[in-house]
């Protein structure tokens, strides 16, 4: 049950959903942030993602919204 949105970032999908390889934060934990319109480097800050991980979080958001 594991298919990779972004091998770079290892975005994957688990039974909680689309997930940061390696971590249990979800797409999902930081989404509102970014619908908030909170600057991306402090949504990455908070949750310590790196700056593609971040990358590869927005643009699946962008693209879903």
């Amino acid at each position: 049950m594991t298919n990779i949105f972004n091998e770079k970032t290892a975005i994957i999908r688990t039974e909680r959903g689309l997930t940061f390889a390696g971590t249990r934060i979800t797409i999902y934990d930081i989404m509102d942030y970014v619908t908030a319109q909170y600057p991306p480097k402090w949504s990455g800050g908070l949750f310590d993602l790196t700056e593609e991980q971040i990358n590869a979080a927005l643009a699946y958001i962008e693209d879903r919204l």
